[in-house]
């Protein structure tokens, strides 16, 4: 494999050399100066080349390179690769780094240069966002390395093939785990609701401190504790009702191949789905899967056991969109027989016009009937942000009103789930983990689940 590159600092000493030669032709007493200055040129280049391919040293010997790059990457996240150089030459040299990133990422700008001193390490980091999952081909890194003098480059290669597959954002799920656990959810918009009433599940008697509910003393034991001497309140405490069942129901029909800031409406449901079962197993709750469209997916029973979030990603990162239109009877007759206990069910869909949901109504009622139901579906950004650019003619009135129609029916569709008694959820879906979460967090402060 070709390994010796000229440069451009080559190309330009011989340009002037050639200029040279081309003058000497009219003023024969440059030709002497001219052939000095090739002889010149000529020497360089061999002492170039005899420095970058130095007998007694082997190889990728001279530099050292190498892309870390973790296991798998996280859809719709920024992912960090780092690419670390090391010179192994007894003089300074530069570089440029080309790294052969996989054709899905469309960039031709994983370009850098840089100088290593001798024996000098160097980091270059950039980031990756993906936006579909699968398997990603990385090419090698190559570095072009220069001595001094310049006039020639010798490439390296490094990792090659190496193949990395991308899952759902699991960085996004490790954020909001690590918020929830810190309980700095709000940070990142999901709302604080404040609870009405107890759940169900008292946990134990704790001395009573400033702030807490009055409500919540329990006299007779406050009594007992006087009695013997000690002046002290106490209140019940009580927990979250633990064990409740969510399942997360995936549409993979037409409706969700839709595009939005490169990912598609139904990896942003993913995304979302990873997170909100991660958060749900966090507050002691069974995360459960159902992904449908013409025919039914995958079902994942729900549990919060050891292991089963990894189960959740596996079967997460194998869904694809179809291209038939979704069946809402075979996946309420699934449900039926499948699930028996009443539970929250998340379903994420989109629906663009009434008469799209008054098709379906009928299923989603007698889901509503036996189970908690949340109809997720997401709001057209892009329609919303042409609706707000003022029109300059007649033509852009025409078309901001039929785009205020549009708009209007997605805001219908809302109000028409919740006159049948269904929670409805219409959301930018870039919006769409933290407003999910909102949701699934008020269920539990008002008790539904």
């Amino acid at each position: 494999m070709k390994t010796l590159f000229l440069t451009r600092r080559f190309f330009l000493a011989l340009a002037l050399t050639v200029t040279g030669f081309v003058v000497a032709f009219f003023l024969p007493v440059l030709l002497l100066p001219t052939q000095a200055v090739l002889a010149i040129l000529t020497a360089l280049m061999l002492l170039d080349g005899l420095l970058l391919y130095a007998p007694g040293t082997s190889g990728a010997g001279h530099v050292f390179g190498r892309r870390v790059i973790g296991s798998k990457l996280a859809n719709g996240s920024d992912n960090e690769v780092a690419i670390y150089l090391e010179n192994h030459y007894r003089f300074t040299i530069r570089t440029e780094v080309i790294d052969e990133i996989p054709h899905q990422f469309q960039r031709r700008d994983v370009l850098f240069q840089l100088k290593l001193q001798s024996g000098e390490t160097q980091v270059i980091r950039y980031q990756l966002r993906p936006v579909k999952r699968g398997e990603y081909h990385f090419g090698a890194v190559n570095v072009f390395a220069a001595s001094p003098v310049g006039l020639v480059r010798r490439r390296f290669r490094y990792g090659q093939d190496q193949v990395v597959p991308v899952y759902p954002s699991f960085l996004q799920m490790r954020q909001y785990e690590l918020l929830a656990l810190s309980n700095r959810l709000s940070e990142v918009g999901v709302k604080r609701i404040r609870r009405v009433g107890h759940s169900l599940e008292f946990e134990q008697i704790r001395p009573y401190v400033p702030g807490d509910d009055p409500r919540s003393i329990n006299w007779k034991a406050s009594a007992r504790r006087a009695s013997g001497g000690a002046d002290t309140l106490v209140v019940n405490h009580f927990q979250d009702e633990r064990a409740q069942q969510v399942y997360c129901l995936i549409d993979k029909g037409r409706v969700m191949r839709m595009p939005f800031d490169g990912l598609s409406l139904l990896d942003y449901a993913i995304n979302a789905t990873l997170v909100v079962s991660n958060i749900a197993m966090l507050k002691h709750d069974k995360a459960g899967l159902v992904t449908f469209s013409d025919s039914m997916g995958a079902i994942v029973p729900a549990d919060r056991r050891g292991g089963h979030l990894l189960k959740l990603l596996e079967v997460l990162y194998k869904q694809r969109t179809k291209y038939l239109e979704t069946d809402f009877e075979l996946l309420y007759t699934n449900i039926k027989t499948r699930i028996r206990q009443r539970s929250l069910l998340l379903l994420f869909t989109n629906f663009e016009t009434l008469s799209g949901l008054q098709r379906q109504l009928p299923y989603l009622r007698r889901l509503a009937k036996d189970h908690l139901l949340l109809v997720i579906f997401f709001e057209n950004t892009e329609l919303r942000q042409f609706l707000d650019t003022p029109a300059a003619t007649t033509e852009d009135v025409y078309n901001q009103t039929i785009a205020e129609k549009f708009a209007q029916e997605k805001r219908q569709i809302v109000r028409e789930l919740q006159r049948y008694g269904i929670h409805a959820l219409l959301t930018p879906p870039d919006q769409l983990t933290v407003n999910t979460l909102n949701r699934y967090l008020e269920f539990k402060a008002r008790g539904l689940i």
